[in-house]
């Protein structure tokens, strides 16, 4: 089992900014793409960013293109999501986990973003 725990979630204003951060252990964390993923109620789970294993390549999702940030220290085994100028509809518990390679799901952290 893959244990994945992510924490930084928090109330923010919208402009404010947020840095999530995601832990792994159980795999070799440094031969995973990694992602950041995100439920807002009612809504299905989706893709917010996503790095590869080495970190020479990454992708976002449009609505947050130019906004967050996604980066990985190996060594550390974690993968931290950069939030900034939030709006409201960033509103969802975040999660991460595997691009192509998914373990069980974390608890996931929650951001709020109020208007």
């Amino acid at each position: 089992q893959v244990q994945l725990v992510e924490s930084g979630g928090n109330l923010v204003q919208a402009g404010g900014s947020l840095r999530l951060s995601c832990a792994a252990s159980g795999y070799m964390f440094a031969n995973l793409g990694m992602a950041w993923y995100r439920q807002a109620p009612g809504k299905e789970r989706e893709v917010v960013a996503t790095i590869s294993s080495v970190g020479g390549t990454i992708n976002y999702a449009d609505s947050v293109k130019g906004r967050f940030i996604i980066f990985r220290d190996n060594a550390k085994q974690t993968v931290d999501l950069q939030m900034n100028s939030l709006k409201p509809e960033d509103t969802a518990v975040y999660y991460c986990n595997g691009v192509y390679r998914q373990f069980e799901w974390g608890q996931g952290t929650q951001v709020t973003v109020s208007s």
